[in-house]
């Protein structure tokens, strides 16, 4: 019986202690995002900040990943 009331409590306590909330964001503070910047995609050592040459990339690798065109038809 002991064992029982024993167990019982320490279920207890444990669904108790889910029930405490805690703060997920750790990085947003007074409405302003402290995190780090945003840069652009083509600003890179690979593209030395050329859009247009990151442009021309993705659109040959889009086309390579269109089946449409791979097969020829």
């Amino acid at each position: 019986m002991k064992q029982i009331l024993i167990a019982g409590l320490a279920g207890s306590l444990l669904l108790l202690a889910g029930c405490g909330e805690q703060s997920q964001v750790t990085v947003y503070k007074q409405g302003e995002y402290q995190g780090k910047p945003d840069k652009q995609p083509w600003d890179n050592a690979a593209f030395k900040n050329d859009q247009a040459a990151w442009e021309k990339t993705i659109k040959a690798r889009n086309g390579s990943q269109n089946e449409y065109a791979r097969i020829g038809n």
